[in-house]
């Protein structure tokens, strides 16, 4: 297929058996992998109060990743700015591009913690996410030095930090509306994210920050040697995600191997069956080809990808496989 830039988004996902120290440095870890790989960039998420996920802190593991890294770009996807006083956010980010300038990406997005117990111990309520629009004009005025208060963002203002937003809901128009690159999700469903893509573009305003639209399309690509070993990869994940729809829990993730041997009830079992479907996985030929038409369909200039699994070297594996078929 033809060059395309590729990016990752690690969530620094738990295991079972495995501590949260061990997710956060298998993140770095595999930001150095990487940047061996010649990928554009790495992100990490901000996720409070999940089991399943050590990564709550996105700033602080950027700065992490960033130093143990020389080249590339280093970011959040996202930092969830409803929970964040906008000042906050932006002294944190112009502390980052100080200490590593040119490297750092702030990837925005507007969820608003993942329980009613996580919102109330953030003080903060699902209505925050409404004033998400106004939460990052603020915050890109810290940068820009035009804040009414007289206050002034340090070492922040005067500084360029890329901003994109992720678009979920009503942040296609969000977007477009402040003129800021997008990234949107996911591969699964293929119809409304080339509609979320479309209102993007039409809407566009050219802005400081961008002149023309630039987008990002996220979601799971897994490649293995055969499309069986692709998709054992897509397991604890697919059955992590169905136990949290049916348990109210999100767990750490289990190896491909229990998975396959789990008894799961009728509903369960629907669930799981739906998060194997729909994403990019199979051998390097067939992957080439699902995410050529994929590029091709939607115009992004840039694919994020967002697999998490139990096995991190056959993870490894899947990521260099996939650099392998779309550098050219």
């Amino acid at each position: 297929m033809d060059p395309v830039r590729l990016s990752v988004l690690d969530r620094s996902r738990t295991r079972e058996g495995h501590t949260h120290p061990e997710a956060l440095r298998d993140t770095v870890r595999l930001a150095q992998e990487l940047e061996r790989l010649g990928y554009h960039r790495v992100w990490v998420s901000e996720h409070h109060g999940v089991p399943g996920v050590a990564g709550s802190a996105p700033t602080v593991l950027a700065a992490a990743v960033a130093g143990a890294t020389r080249t590339i770009r280093v970011g959040t996807g996202g930092v969830m700015l409803p929970n964040h006083r906008p000042l906050v956010v932006a002294e944190q980010f112009g502390v980052l591009e100080s200490l590593f300038p040119g490297r750092i990406d702030m990837g925005l997005g507007r969820s608003v913690g993942f329980t009613d117990g996580v919102r109330r111990a953030l003080g903060r309520d699902k209505g925050d996410a409404e004033d998400f629009e106004a939460q990052l004009a603020e915050l890109l005025g810290w940068f820009r030095g035009t804040s009414p208060t007289g206050v002034h963002a340090r070492p922040a203002e005067g500084l360029t930090v890329p901003p994109f937003v992720l678009a979920m809901g009503e942040g296609a128009g969000i977007a477009a509306r402040a003129g800021l690159p997008m990234v949107i999700g996911d591969l699964r469903n293929r119809e409304k994210m080339r509609r979320g893509i479309d209102h993007y573009r039409d809407r566009f305003r050219p802005s400081v920050w961008a002149r023309e639209p630039y987008v990002v399309v996220s979601g799971t690509i897994a490649v293995a040697g055969t499309p069986e070993e692709a998709r054992r990869l897509l397991l604890p994940e697919a059955w992590s995600m169905a136990r949290s729809r049916t348990r109210g829990t999100f767990p750490p993730l289990p190896p491909a191997e229990r998975v396959e041997a789990l008894t799961m009830t009728g509903k369960e079992r629907d669930f799981y069956e739906s998060g194997l479907t729909g994403h990019v996985a199979g051998t390097e030929e067939q992957v080439a080809h699902e995410l050529e038409t994929v590029v091709k369909e939607t115009g992004a200039q840039e694919v994020l990808v967002t697999t998490s699994t139990y096995d991190r070297a056959a993870l490894l594996d899947s990521y260099r496989r996939l650099a392998a078929i779309t550098s050219g």
